[in-house]
Formats: C-alpha cells, structure tokens, sequence
C-alpha cells in the first residue's frame, strides 16, 4: 500500500465568493511551501463523574475548529493575495504618472526627481514606495530602476537606488512617465473586504483529498534576516472539513517561479532615513481571527470573528550610535520601512513592508566577543498623519509587491 509523499503533495487554495460558498473546479493557485499542516481538531471534555468504579466514564467531543499553517521561503508575486486578505483591502495597481517633465538632480547621497508641474502628493506616491522612470528619454543610468521613495513634495521626490548604483543628472526630460511598482496593499479606514479561501491538501499518491472550507487568513509572521532567505509563516482559521477521493480545486495555477527574496538585496529606512546598521528584522501581522462560538445543535461553528489588526515585531542593530536609544526614551514615534529584494540588478523583483508610525518598546543588548547588537521591539498603531494628498498612508501598515 502506497504511503503519502510529501513531495508529491499539493497545497492549493482558491478565494471563495463568501461565507459558506465553497470552491471548486477550475481556477485557483498551487502555494509554494516550505511545509503545509491543516488539522481539524475537535472541542473535547472529560467526563468528570465521581462513580464507584473509581474510573473515566468517557470524552465528549464539541465543535471541529479547522486550522492551517502554510511556512514558506518569501517570493514576490507569491503571497500578495493572501497577505492583501490578512490587510482586509485587494492589491491595487501602483499609480502610473505620465506625460511629466522631470529634473533628475543630486542631494547628497540620494537623488532627486523634480517635476515642472502638478503635485506627486495628490498622484498618491508616499514615503517608501518604490517606482521607476519607464518612459522619456532619460539616460540609462536613470531608466527602469528602482528608485525607493525617502520623501515627497508637491514637486520633487527625494529617492535613492534600491541597489545603491548611480544616477545621472539630467534636465527636463520630457514625456516621462514614474510609475509605482507592481500592486500595494493596505489596512483600509473603511470598506474592509471580508475574504474567505477554499485550501485543498490533495495526495496524488493516495488519491486522496482534504479540503478546509471557509478559511481566513488570521496572522502572518515574515522574518528578514541579514543573510539568508526572507521567510513566511501564515495561519489560517477555517469552519470546515471535507474528507474525499476526487480532487475538488481541479485545475489550479502552477506555483509561481519568482526567485527568493533576500535581506541583503534591500533596504532598511527609519524615520525616513536610510541606515545600515541593522542585522535583522521579524514583523507578525495578527488579525485576530478566531472561530467564533458554539450553538446549540451545530458540530461547526457558524461564523468566524475578526477583531482589531494588530502589527508588531522587533529588530536588530549594531550598536554604533544612540539614535534608536534616544527615540525610545523619547518616547516618540518613528516610522519603519523594509525593502526586500531578489537580486541585486537594477529592476530586481522586490516586497516593501512598511510600517509608517511604529513606538520602540525596548533596547536589549546582548554580549560577547563580538560586535555589540541590541534588539529593538516595537509596535505599530494607525498613521494619524497620513492620507490623501500627503505624504504617508493612513495605516497601520501597507504591503508593495512588484510582481502582484
């Protein structure tokens, strides 16, 4: 008798059309995976009874809570749906700014991309997107690079090369057109979306299929470390299990083929600024799903509940300076910006996670013979000073993928 293969396994999930409905047939995506585990634990209580035979008189079992956990090695064009359901708002096409005249001017050690009219405020660009010049005749220096965004005016935008090359500098290049990268996701102040997943674990070698209707995705927990691959961690909470013979997502897509990201393709920008000091970084986007509760007469629950997103995490830095210390026992607030890319080439696939008004939380330092490190913790809350026509996103934190 055959025995199932986890390489032969097949992990796939498909968006449902809402609660209850579940999905099948065509369409759907195969997920990239490191592991896959979904279970379908029961309620359970033991029967308590004092009887003079001195012995259990049994286990009742309660409501199935179906679960997953999906742990990944993190890919641009991989994730970007399920983490955009985790932020309750669709991945939405980076703005687009044709027909521009730009100047492209040094500023210290970054550039700037300064137009003859309009205003990239009221275009929608923000602090730490990351964009191209696609069109104009701009030297090749300038063209088809990403440039990650430091800070904007109505005019200009300062940026610096996410690889760390050169610009050129150049006026009035006309017909140019800065466009924001692939597709970004945000936590909305309104119209949430409200997303349910059919995933599927099918095991060819047994012909076997289980599938858990109903999911959410309830928490995401990415870690960046300065050398090696970028990882992803999602859990999802569902209502249901089906056990089965037949495949039921028949024809989902292939898994995607973007190559993995690594920390030391990318950049690290606090409070706007640029530093090089960090050896890593950890962020868990909590959605606070769970299912919800039981009612008389029914094995499963009815409904999931969601509560509040919650956004924390840490990260590490040598101890070269006391910047981070100060803005700590300042007890102010800062803003953190990770950029992650494939590569190191000009217009490497990326992922930007960025937390627009983080507090620190602690400072702890470790020892040895060895460089100083000391981790910072932190936590987000919602972007009070940001919206439309300014600067930042109203967020709590916000999503660029460049091959969503």
């Amino acid at each position: 008798m055959p025995v199932a293969q986890g390489i032969n396994k097949k992990t796939a999930y498909k968006k449902q059309t809402g609660l209850g409905a579940n999905a099948t047939g065509g369409g759907g995506q195969i997920v990239r995976r490191t592991s896959s585990v979904f279970q379908a634990p029961l309620d359970t209580f033991e029967s308590n009874e004092i009887v003079s035979h001195q012995q259990s008189t049994g286990v009742g079992l309660g409501v199935i809570k179906p679960a997953g956990k999906i742990d990944g090695l993190l890919s641009p064009g991989t994730y970007g749906t399920l983490l955009a359901s985790l932020l309750r708002k669709d991945m939405a096409t980076g703005a687009a700014l044709t027909g521009l005249t730009i100047t492209v001017a040094a500023s210290g050690q970054n550039w700037t991309l300064t137009r003859s009219a309009g205003s990239f405020l009221t275009d929608g660009v923000k602090v730490g997107d990351v964009g191209r010049l696609t069109a104009g005749a701009f030297n090749a220096l300038n063209s088809q690079k990403n440039l990650q965004v430091l800070a904007v005016t109505a005019l200009a935008l300062t940026v610096k090369p996410l690889n760390g090359s050169a610009m050129f500098a150049e006026s009035a290049v006309t017909a140019a057109t800065f466009a924001i990268t692939g597709k970004k996701a945000l936590v909305p102040a309104t119209g949430h979306t409200n997303d349910y997943y059919t995933f599927e674990e099918w095991y060819p070698d047994l012909g076997r299929s289980e599938v858990y209707n109903d999911q959410q995705i309830a928490q995401v927990a990415l870690s960046l470390p300065a050398t090696g691959n970028a990882t992803i961690s999602l859990d999802t909470v569902g209502r249901t299990r089906t056990l089965g013979a037949a495949q039921v997502l028949t024809t989902p897509a292939a898994e995607t083929l973007t190559d993995v990201l690594t920390a030391v393709n990318g950049a690290i920008l606090v409070n706007g600024v640029q530093v090089a000091n960090v050896t890593g970084a950890q962020v868990t986007i909590n959605g606070n799903t769970a299912h919800s509760d039981a009612v008389v007469g029914a094995n499963v629950v009815d409904d999931l509940q969601r509560g509040r997103i919650a956004v924390s995490g840490s990260f590490t830095a040598k101890f070269d300076s006391v910047t981070l210390q100060t803005i700590l026992d300042g007890r102010s607030t800062t803003s953190l910006v990770l950029t992650i890319a494939e590569d190191n080439t000009a217009n490497a696939d990326f992922m930007v996670v960025n937390m627009p008004m983080i507090k620190l939380t602690s400072d702890t330092p470790d020892d040895g013979e060895k460089a100083i490190i000391r981790t910072y913790a932190f936590t987000a809350q919602i972007n009070s000073a940001g919206g439309a026509a300014l600067a930042t996103d109203q967020t709590i934190i916000s999503i660029q993928d460049s091959a969503a």
